[in-house]
């Protein structure tokens, strides 16, 4: 067994070094490195040889053995398969579509996101319908008997969704309160699953380094260890964690690039929707939404997102304006929500929701020198309705729309909704895939949709029924709205 030795870490961005340090050559803070004790490779062992029994022992052969380091030898481009692995269906279709197209076997996935958001229930959710498959579920921060609370209570809730009897026995799942890595593999050989989660990482601790849960050495070796087991076993592997007050990943950077993928569970808690946002992706888009309502049975999948964020009835109202915007391959509605007022104070606010605070900024910008409109000595807030934070810069119309709208105190007819990026020069720049945001529109009942010219001649808009409006300057797309 190697010898115990040394190390010296840096507790903010995983920097080691043989020697204390007082400033972090890495991230350039100071008094953030720790001392630590790394002990022989017991964690590593018991990874590796809770893999290879895994894999000998028929659970999971779908990597052929070319990830055993037994067996590793190079190999020539040429003689790789280049055959697709057959993913699994998580029997969640957001939740497919943000992994793009199910889970990779062997695989291994980090799901972030706020405390209390609902990254637990999605994922006990979503194996309660996986019964076709051995289940390991690793908890850290909950008894058993919460865990079967939270169970029973998502099932009854999931077949009142369907409509459906409650007949799932949970026959399928294992649950294991452990926080111990070494003890974890143990019961990995004992039970032999086919998928493991493990709720949460920050609080896996390995007996290789000499440091509480939850510090970066930990969360670094641990997720080192899960790694190699689930390359060398083909058993995909869900880490659930934590995210710091920056609103990023808690632990070291390196845990983000340890992983496969990496997705975002987002949303306010004191808003019903969920956003499931795919940020590291080997296998699939990172471009990938899913949208979730959150009710009192647990989560509900949204297939038709306009629908929900579209309020029934804005007419009258200004500041309102509608986007037909896209994420990932799914175009939806939403509303943008402006409300221009005088400044009360010296310095005029300027306040965003959902949208870029610079890209706000420079927007209004545009709108005070192409278009002519004085907003110096007034306060702007924008709002993007239904809690959704959205980056498709074909938004930047109906944010103008929305703030001239509250500026000069008149509405949008209902029944108007735009797409297209507004360039510097007060110019409406072509958007991407401005077919599917015409569909969209159109379907729910849109009569009128104002696009880039740009784009008017790239496809047949004969076939459409919604009446489109080609504009070149922002100018025009005031005088289709306003008159």
């Amino acid at each position: 067994m190697a010898k115990d030795k040394i190390a010296y870490v840096c507790s903010n961005c995983g920097q080691e070094s043989s020697k204390w340090m007082g400033k972090c050559p890495s991230c350039g803070q100071w008094n953030t490195f720790k001392e630590i004790r790394i002990a022989g490779d017991s964690g590593s062992q018991a990874a590796k040889n809770a893999g290879m029994t895994m894999r000998h022992g028929g659970a999971a052969t779908m990597f052929g053995g070319q990830h055993s380091d037994n067996d590793a030898k190079p190999m020539k481009l040429r003689d790789i398969s280049a055959i697709d692995e057959p993913r699994i269906d998580m029997r969640d279709e957001e939740l497919n579509r943000v992994l793009g197209g199910g889970m990779v076997p062997g695989s291994i996935t980090l799901l972030g996101g706020e405390p209390g958001i609902g990254k637990s229930t999605l994922t006990l959710q979503t194996i309660l319908n996986m019964t076709d498959r051995r289940i390991l579920y690793v908890s850290g921060e909950e008894s058993a008997h919460q865990i079967k609370l939270r169970a029973d209570r998502l099932a009854k809730g999931q077949a009142l969704l369907r409509g459906e009897e409650v007949v799932n026995p949970f026959d399928h799942i294992t649950i294991l309160c452990e926080t111990q890595l070494e003890k974890i593999f143990s019961h990995i050989q004992e039970v032999a699953p086919e998928f493991i989660v493990i709720d949460s990482i920050q609080t896996i601790a390995t007996e290789e380094v000499d440091s509480s849960p939850g510090s970066v050495s930990q969360v670094r070796e641990c997720a080192a260890h899960l790694l190699r087991f689930a390359k060398t076993s083909g058993i995909p592997v869900i880490l659930i964690g934590h995210i710091n007050k920056e609103g990023t990943l808690a632990g070291p950077k390196i845990l983000e690039h340890i992983v496969d993928t990496v997705i975002q569970f987002e949303g306010d808690q004191h808003y019903m929707y969920r956003i499931l946002r795919s940020i590291k992706n080997r296998f699939g888009s990172t471009s990938e939404l899913g949208i979730y309502e959150m009710l009192q049975g647990g989560l509900r999948q949204v297939s038709n997102p306009s629908e929900l964020l579209l309020t029934e009835d804005h007419d009258g109202l200004s500041g309102v304006a509608i986007s037909a915007a896209i994420e990932g391959v799914r175009p939806f509605l939403v509303e943008t929500q402006a409300l221009v007022s005088t400044a009360a104070y010296g310095t005029p606010q300027r306040s965003a929701t959902g949208f870029d605070q610079r890209r706000l900024n420079m927007l209004l910008a545009v709108l005070e020198k192409r278009v002519g409109f004085k907003l110096m000595q007034e306060d702007v807030f924008l709002n993007i309705a239904g809690g959704l934070r959205v980056t498709d810069p074909a938004m930047d119309l109906s944010v103008l729309a929305a703030v001239l709208s509250s500026n000069v105190d008149t509405a949008i007819e209902q029944g108007w909704c735009m797409a297209g990026e507004v360039g510097l020069s007060g110019e409406v720049r072509p958007v991407s895939r401005i077919e599917q945001r015409i569909a969209e529109a159109e379907k729910l009942g849109f009569q009128h949709i104002i696009i880039p010219k740009y784009n008017y001649h790239g496809f047949d808009h004969q076939k459409y029924q919604i009446e489109i409006h080609p504009v070149r300057k922002v100018e025009e797309a005031f005088r289709c709205l306003f008159g």
